[in-house]
């Protein structure tokens, strides 16, 4: 039988490919774990595994990437962070933490600086919003233009 399915029908097999032997549990920690440790923490630690002892689904060791002195601040938050995690789940998830001294995972983006507009790119510019009365308005597009035009040019695939 074909037709609609119910998203929840869905996400585990979906997800379930994605996360692998880690499973929904994991993939929940991964991406609600700013909101679970708080922003500050998150920027420092990343989850790395939960593990689960064998045959069971709660009470599991939640494996954490830190680098250096925030290691220790962990120590000393962990009942702090195994009660926020299992608050987050609703029921005993994880019993104790590992600390993994390890580099985080590389997520972000690097930083893109916009490049310089040439004397005829402004010229453009100004000449396109030139018609435009109102002087607030006319300096806000003329702003939106340079910063689409300053973005660096993506190169041919």
């Amino acid at each position: 039988m074909s037709g609609p399915r119910r998203i929840g029908q869905s996400v585990p097999e979906v997800a379930g490919k994605v996360l692998g032997k880690r499973g929904l549990a994991f993939g929940a920690l991964i991406t609600d774990w700013p909101s679970i440790v708080g922003h500050q923490l998150s920027l420092r630690t990343a989850p790395d595994k939960l593990s689960f002892p064998r045959g069971k689904r709660e009470e599991a060791t939640l494996h954490i990437r830190a680098m250096g002195a925030i290691a220790l601040e962990l120590q000393h938050l962990e009942p702090q962070i195994i009660e926020r995690i299992n608050s987050f789940f609703g029921y005993r998830a994880v019993a104790k933490i590992k600390l993994i001294h390890a580099a985080l995972p590389s997520t972000r983006s690097p930083v893109v600086r916009p490049r310089a507009l040439t004397m005829d790119e402004e010229i453009g510019i100004t000449a396109t919003t030139a018609a435009v009365e109102d002087e607030e308005l006319r300096a806000t597009l003329e702003r939106f233009g340079r910063s689409l035009m300053a973005r660096p040019k993506r190169a041919a695939r």
